[in-house]
């Protein structure tokens, strides 16, 4: 009998503004977009798995995570199951002159699959 178990597989970084609307969930959607323009995943291919089993866990870095709608985020994502998290981060920056707040978002987007454990095997490297 062989474990299988869920391993990370991709870990992508992005980041997202929206400069005049102090649009929280806009400026998430726009970072986990330049996350996933990062990305090429041809591993599902060469190795036999299936795209839908990836469960995708996406933390969203705003100073005001309340105003992320998650829903809205999650179907930023072109396959697998999204789980969204707003945590405080990113950055507010603001422009006293014209009265407005640019939100600032980042991104980070972790994709993993379950692995048979014993097909594969580490190597260490020094």
């Amino acid at each position: 009998m062989t474990a299988t178990t869920e391993k990370r597989i991709i870990l992508e970084t992005g980041s997202g503004n929206d400069l005049y609307g102090e649009d929280y969930t806009k400026a998430a959607c726009r970072a986990v977009r330049d996350a996933l323009h990062h990305s090429s995943i041809i591993l599902f291919r060469s190795l036999d798995i299936d795209h839908r089993q990836m469960r995708v866990q996406i933390t969203i870095g705003v100073q005001e995570p309340d105003k992320v709608d998650t829903a809205v985020v999650a179907a930023e994502l072109p396959r697998g199951h999204a789980e969204v998290t707003a945590v405080r981060g990113g950055l507010n920056v603001h422009d006293p002159e014209q009265g407005t707040t640019h939100v600032i978002a980042t991104a980070a987007v972790e994709a993993y699959v379950p692995i048979d454990a014993a097909a594969w095997k580490s190597s260490d490297i020094a």
